[in-house]
């Protein structure tokens, strides 16, 4: 009798891209934050949770920094933007923001990776309500809420 084979899952391979991958790459082809190509871009790839949202890290190098050893509220805030774009995207929906309103809770701290997740809230058409926010060591350190029109 021959041994029963287990597929073992690869842990250190990164998590397949989102589903809405294809429509960023064709609506975002040139942007700051997702776009694969863009030279001095973030470069963030997002994969998809069992809830239709999505999720990504960070690194947080130096090179974003705000105050010493701090990241610049600015790029956290683009992050979470960003995060809830490719929600959106994940969902086959194509949208802008209307509105963002960002809460710092604590200092997201330079050197250390960043989990960055968003869901749709609310399906208020054409306008979409958003959540998303960015931890870091399992603490909460910023969240946002968004609405994105339908473009």
């Amino acid at each position: 009798m021959e041994p029963s084979k287990i597929d073992v899952p690869n842990l250190t391979a990164p998590p397949p891209p989102s589903k809405g991958h294809e429509l960023r790459d064709r609506a975002h082809p040139h942007c700051f934050a997702c776009a694969p190509n863009h030279p001095a871009g973030l470069k963030m790839v997002f994969s998809d949770l069992p809830d239709g949202g999505v999720r990504t890290t960070f690194p947080c190098p130096d090179s974003f920094e705000g105050y010493p050893g701090y990241v610049h509220g600015g790029i956290i805030s683009t992050l979470m933007d960003c995060a809830m774009a490719n929600c959106l995207f994940a969902a086959g929906l194509q949208a802008v923001t209307a509105e963002l309103v960002v809460k710092f809770r604590r200092p997201v701290l330079i050197g250390s990776p960043v989990e960055i997740q968003a869901r749709i809230v609310k399906d208020m058409n054409p306008l979409y309500a958003l959540e998303a926010s960015v931890s870091q060591d399992g603490v909460v350190k910023a969240n946002a809420n968004a609405k994105f029109f339908l473009m």
